[in-house]
């Protein structure tokens, strides 16, 4: 039995190693897609380098400058920053794409099982009965133990490199799990950002109509008050209860918009809603970014994770096409058994006992009518398809880029103009509030004046949540930095 063993492993080894050496992969081998040569801009004409001033602030877009992994904290608020690291600690969406990328990578793992030998080991014990009369015999039937200890191998020879390909699609799927989960990271906390910036906004609005509501409350009872001493029609005072209740209805309306987006950023951090209130973020506390890097378009292709994931799906597309390619070929394996048997355990070890067989398979499809041919057809037109997801991945990435560019130039004059309204309006109300103490206007005047400031405080409370909203939306639109994190929560094994 000793000089069994080695004659069997060697001609295992033999055939398997001069199978390999003559081993192709069928299929086309990818490439990913080239940089659109047009890349240069993201605007028709040349991009902008900047806003205007507007509120003490002007943006410079720095064209080509690194974007940093942690961009949110270029808005100076520590409130801010907190939320948004509890909600890449705790957010079951981060977390449940983090474990779709583990996944992944055991797919992978498994799938490199096909390049080694499988080996199997098995004992059967049986008790059999013999029946001579098979044999013409008329002698008694016979009954007896039978022992069998046997290891089989098994080795897939991936002579047209379909196996090779199922590999490298698994190592694709990794990709696309992958850039998933970093943009599952990027969307996370561009969605906290967002909503603290919609939280100081609404709340600075609920205050400035609470305000009108006061203001329009105490025009009514003066208007009141003059009409029934028929100094003035009483059409004016309904006109002011007209006023009153519709700014009074925008304010529910104000604070349900309020209520959403605290619970929205107790689901974004990953906790309920009843057990967890967010910080209350004023606009005082926010810093606009004046220096905003801006990628060049040309970069953009690698950066953003939506236009990866595209492109690893491509990858996975084209993996695919080998893999139908190869089953139009013949499938070899070799196969090997090595076992003892004996009648009786205490002969089971002993030279006698052995036996072994070595040889290979061949299988090909003979007729399998127009089956696997349209499966590589229909693998063909599923490249097709990806490549051309992809491709509107890219324009859909350049267009928001430039809407991103766009709005932040319009918030800036959008911005700018308001200001001045609040400014105008601050100055009437301050000289009619002189007029008034020195006698020469009534109350009521003071009150419309009032009124006027609240109006264009509200106009300007939109406009710069609006552009603090539109920077957020240019550093994500941008793919967030992740890939210059230092420390990213998106690790891959």
């Amino acid at each position: 039995m000793a000089s069994c063993q080695p004659r069997f492993w060697m001609g295992l080894g033999a055939m398997i190693l001069s199978c390999g050496l003559v081993a192709c992969a069928v299929g086309p081998s990818f490439e990913r897609p080239a940089t659109p040569r047009s890349a240069m801009t993201y605007n028709y004409q040349e991009d902008p380098t900047g806003t205007i001033a507007a509120d003490g602030t002007e943006q410079h877009f720095s064209r080509g400058a690194e974007i940093a992994a942690d961009w949110w904290r270029l808005f100076n608020c520590p409130k801010l920053d907190a939320v948004v690291l509890e909600s890449i600690a705790n957010n079951p969406s981060l977390q449940a794409a983090q474990a779709s990328l583990r996944q992944s990578e055991d797919n992978l793992r498994a799938g490199y099982g096909i390049f080694f030998p499988q080996i199997s080991a098995g004992f059967q014990p049986t008790r059999q009965q013999f029946s001579s009369a098979r044999f013409g015999q008329n002698s008694t039937t016979s009954i007896f133990s039978l022992y069998t200890l046997s290891t089989t191998a098994t080795y897939v020879l991936d002579v047209f490199g379909g196996e090779r390909r199922t590999v490298e699609s698994l190592g694709a799927q990794v990709d696309v799990e992958y850039y998933n989960a970093e943009g599952t990271y990027l969307a996370l906390s561009g969605n906290v950002v967002n909503a603290i910036v919609a939280e100081a906004a609404y709340e600075a609005e609920i205050d400035a109509t609470q305000q009108l509501i006061g203001f329009l409350r105490e025009q009514a009872s003066i208007t009141g008050a003059q009409a029934e001493a028929g100094v003035v029609p009483y059409s004016n005072l309904l006109s002011i209860r007209s006023e009153l209740a519709t700014t009074q209805a925008t304010l529910p309306p104000l604070r349900q918009q309020l209520a959403h987006t605290r619970h929205l950023l107790a689901t974004l951090a990953g906790v309920e809603s009843g057990d967890w209130a967010p910080p209350r973020v004023t606009f005082a506390e926010l810093t606009l970014p004046d220096d905003v890097p801006v990628s060049l378009a040309s970069d953009l292709i690698r950066q953003r994770p939506d236009i990866l994931v595209a492109e690893a799906q491509l990858h996975v597309a084209s993996a695919q096409i080998g893999v139908a390619t190869a089953a139009l070929f013949p499938s070899f394996a070799l196969n090997a058994n090595y076992g003892l048997n004996s009648t009786s355990l205490s002969t089971l070890f002993g030279s006698s006992a052995a036996f072994w067989t070595l040889g290979a398979s061949l299988a090909t499809p003979v007729i399998q009518g127009p089956t696997l041919w349209y499966q590589r057809k229909a693998a063909i037109d599923a490249y097709q398809q990806a490549l051309a997801n992809y491709r509107q991945t890219v324009l859909a990435a350049f267009a928001q880029v430039a809407d991103a560019l766009d709005a932040m130039q319009h918030d800036a004059e959008t911005l700018g103009a308001q200001s001045q309204a609040l400014r105008a309006a601050a100055e009437a109300l301050h000289l009619i509030e002189a007029n008034y103490q020195a006698g020469t206007v009534n109350y009521l005047q003071v009150l419309i004046a009032d009124y006027q400031f609240q109006q264009a405080k509200l106009g300007y409370i939109q406009a710069m949540g609006q552009r603090f909203q539109d920077t957020g939306a240019l550093f994500v639109a941008l793919g967030g930095g992740w890939w210059n994190a230092t420390e990213n929560p998106i690790r891959r094994s």
